[in-house]
Formats: structure tokens, sequence, C-alpha cells
């Protein structure tokens, strides 16, 4: 359970005298627990292609009947407002009798796998191999982002009720099958269910340790539009205009594909990292002085070549810490996600003049931009530069949101790290964002308004990546799943007031 850890639980900071004989079961039912994230692993859930998502949906269901929860159910949320179906949103509710309640946020969709030949073992296997650091790492589609810490959150609440019999919080559970979607049939769930959750006081959300064993709390979020740019040769008026013809035609034909990719450079400079759409950068906010001091404070000792090979990219746009760890945190960017046309198999040949080009785009903005803004202001710019006729298709819109962290459950989660010798960040009590986007907005004003933080011992990488991986047993200052597990029940058992005093909040 242990690994090679340097690093170890300050048992002077557990006071309840339960804690000590979870952790116990933890240790004690390892194997099982490791066991259960494989079996997960082992179901597909493809978000973007609807592969296994069903299945998937009721295997969650399945997970919270066997914790207990009275109330558990499979949602159909029905058409969106983008006008695709939105995937089943799996929702328990579990009546502890405690004084507080708790909303847990899960996704239990994945990307899809894009190099099969990259993986060092298959995706959906869910294989323990040695890499260094560390002795044993689950590798699989899902098993940082987000499978492994949800299946740590889900053996600890187990671990708590068949060591004291109930949990230390209610919980109301939620958990998407859209988030590799934009957040889609969440969004439409939380509009139609809102009511569900009048009752909850705080949300508390998975997170993991960085690869040199800090943690960072997730509060916040910063937004991000994803849209498709089509262009066609029936809208275009040129080209092929019903389907795919032969290559040996581009002698007399013109060609869609040419013409995207020429619409596509419109967009950015050359070096690809500043748009040129006119007014993309209007109205954001700058970032506060605070969250700018703590930036400068991270720079000094950010180790830029250990992040880019944790990262697997060959450098960074600068090579200055600061300046790079403000753009990661508070930049942002006109993403080419991918594209899609004609001839799409790799290796051989095959002469095709494609009818229709599809690229993809993920756009991450800060406050105070919008997501339908920045939309209305690319239909502009292709329009001035004479593309009418490339389609514009938003996919979805995850809005930024701003919270504070010095609230009673940031307070728990950060005291949690405080015991587990994890440093962390030191909680605000302004509102703020700092990198990454998740769907907070909608427990943060949209549907309902309560204090959110998100924190665990553990780690993964590879996030949408070959070799997706999380670790099992740790190494250094990193905690495996076992310590993944502990510190979920020791922050619930602080938020619930169980473990040492409370720490007054702003809550």
């Amino acid at each position: 359970p242990n690994g090679d850890t340097e690093i170890s639980i300050d048992m002077s900071k557990i006071d309840n005298p339960d804690l000590p004989k979870i952790f116990d079961y933890i240790d004690a039912n390892i194997d099982q627990h490791v066991v259960n994230l494989q079996k997960w692993i082992q179901q597909p859930s493809i978000s973007n292609t609807g592969e296994g998502i069903q299945e998937s949906a009721e295997m969650v269901k399945g997970f919270f009947d066997q914790l207990g929860c009275q109330d558990t159910k499979v949602y159909d949320v029905g058409e969106t407002e983008w006008g695709q179906q939105g995937n089943p949103v799996v929702y328990a509710g579990c009546d502890e009798g405690a004084d507080k309640t708790v909303a847990i946020y899960w996704m239990y969709d994945t990307m899809p796998v894009t190099q099969p030949d990259l993986w060092k073992a298959p995706p959906f296997e869910g294989q323990l191999v040695e890499q260094a650091p560390y002795k044993k790492v689950l590798i699989g589609r899902g098993a940082t982002n987000s499978k492994g810490p949800e299946m740590s959150m889900w053996n600890a609440l187990m671990s708590i009720k068949a060591v004291t019999g109930k949990l230390p919080v209610n919980l109301k559970i939620i958990a998407e099958g859209d988030e590799e979607r934009m957040d889609i049939g969440y969004r439409k769930f939380m509009q139609d269910h809102k009511d569900l959750f009048s009752d909850v006081d705080a949300m508390y959300t998975f997170g993991g340790q960085s690869a040199g064993g800090g943690a960072r709390g997730l509060s916040g979020s910063e937004g991000c539009v994803f849209f498709e740019l089509i262009t066609s040769g029936k809208s275009w008026g040129r080209g092929p205009s019903r389907s795919n013809i032969h290559g040996a035609y581009k002698r007399g034909v013109d060609s869609p594909a040419w013409r995207h990719i020429k619409m596509l450079s419109t967009l950015v400079d050359d070096s690809g990292n500043n748009v040129l759409v006119k007014g993309f950068y209007d109205n954001m906010e700058p970032i506060n002085p605070q969250d700018d001091a703590k930036l400068h404070a991270a720079a000094k000792d950010y180790d830029m070549k250990a992040a880019a090979d944790n990262l697997g990219v060959a450098r960074f746009m600068s090579d200055d810490p600061y300046t790079m760890l403000k753009q990661l945190s508070y930049g942002t960017s006109f993403n080419l996600d991918g594209i899609w046309a004609g001839n799409m198999f790799e290796g051989g040949s095959g002469a095709i003049l494609p009818n229709r080009i599809v690229s993809k785009h993920n756009i991450r903005y800060i406050p105070n931009m919008t997501g339908q803004d920045i939309v209305d202001k690319v239909r502009k710019h292709l329009d001035a530069h004479g593309y009418k006729d490339v389609q514009i298709n938003v996919v979805g819109d995850v809005p930024w949101s701003k919270t504070s962290t010095d609230t009673e459950i940031g307070h728990a989660v950060s005291k949690m790290f405080d015991a587990f010798n994890i440093p962390s960040a030191p909680l605000h009590d302004y509102s703020s964002i700092m990198g990454g986007y998740w769907p907070s907005y909608l427990f943060s004003g949209y549907a309902v308004n309560v204090p959110i933080f998100g924190g665990m011992a553990g780690s993964g990488g590879n996030a949408h990546a070959a070799n997706e991986y999380y670790v099992i047993e740790g190494a250094g200052k990193v905690y495996g799943m076992a310590g993944a597990e502990k510190s979920v029940a020791v922050a619930l058992y602080n938020y619930a007031g169980l473990n040492g005093s409370e720490t007054a909040s702003s809550d």
C-alpha cells in the first residue's frame, strides 16, 4: 500500500479513532480495490463514439447501489440545446442521517483511443506495469481522466461504511457521460433537476498530486467553447458537390480541402499562437494581484525541463517559468484539435479529392470573455475573408467560473493536505480561476450556488494521450492508490467536523 513513498500521514493530525481503522481496512483490501478499477477500465465508455456509454452508466449506478444509496437512477436527459442527444447522467442520493450534505462530481466517459500502436499495454485491459519511478501503475484509457481518482473515492466510501456502517456526510452524487462532449447532457440535467440539490452544503470532487508531489485544489474553471468549421463543395459551389471523387480529377476540379487549409491560415499568425480574429482578446480581465503573486512564487522553483518531460513535449512556447505558468493558468488559446476529410487511413495510398472537410477547435477563454461572443467574432472574420460558405457548428460551451477557496470545504481539504505532508496553495477569500476547465459553473451560480473544492492524494498522467496511467504503488512524494483513498476519508471527516476542531470559514 505504501509503495516506495518517502512521505507518510502525520498521525498526530488524525484525531478520530475510526480513521486509523479505515486506513487499516484500505491497506488490507487494496488488491481488491485495484481489481475494482481494472474492471471499470475494461468497460469502454467513449462519449464521442457512444461505445459502451449505456453499459457504463448502468455500471456506475451499480457502484452507487453497492454503496447503499437509497435513491439511484440513470437519467435520459434528452436532446440538448445544441441539437445533440445527451448521454445519460447517473444520480445517487445517499442519506446517512448526517448534519451536512455534500455533492460529488464524477464523469464516467473517456476520450477515444486514437493511436493504439503507441500503447505499451492494451488500453482496455487495465494491466499493471512498472514505470519509473513507480513499481506499479495501471495503464488504461480513463485511468487518470478520471476513473482512477473516482474509483479511489468510491473505494474510500465503501471502506468507511465497512468499518463504521455509515458515511460522515450525506451525499448527492452526479456522474455525467458527456465531459468529453462539453458536458452537454450534464448541463441539461442540472437545468431540469436543480431541485435535487437544494439541500447541498458544498461540492467535493476528485483530484490528485503533480509529479513533484504538490497539489492544487480544484475550484473555479476557465471557459471553453468547442466548435467545428465545415467546408464543402456543395456550400462553396465549387469542387465535388455530392461525395468524394477520384484524386486524379484535381487536374480540373477545385479542392474544398485546400480552401479549408487556406481558411484556417487566416485565423492565427505563423506561430500558431496568436489569434488574428478581430476583437478576440477584447474583454479579457487582467489577472488579479494575488494570483499573479502566486505565479511569481511558483515560478522561482519550477523545473521547466522536468515539466516538459513529464508532459511529453519537446519544450514550452516560452522558456520563462512565470510566462509559461501564467499562460497555462490564466491564458487563452485557439486550438486545432483535429481535421477530418477524404483519405483518413494511415499508410498506403489512395487518390481522393474530398468533398467535405471538418476541423475541430476548442477555444479556452477567461473572464470576462464569453463563448458566444467568440463564435460571433469568428463568424464575422470568416465572412470578411471571403468564407461565408464555411459553416460553424457549435458542439458546446462551458462558461468560466470564479470561486473562493476560503470555505469550510476548502479548509477540510487543506487540512488533509497538511496531514498528508502534501504542499498546496494557500486558500483565498476572493473569486478566482486558475487554469483548467470543468463544469464548476453549474454549481457556482448557474443551477445552484455552493462552495466547491476538490483535492486528493495520488497521481496519474497522459490524459487524452497514449499510455494513460494511474499510480498504484506510490514513490517519492507521490502517494499510490491506498494513499488516495485515505485522503478522501480524511477530507470528508474533516468537513463533517469529526477530525479535530472545525476551522472557521466563510461558507
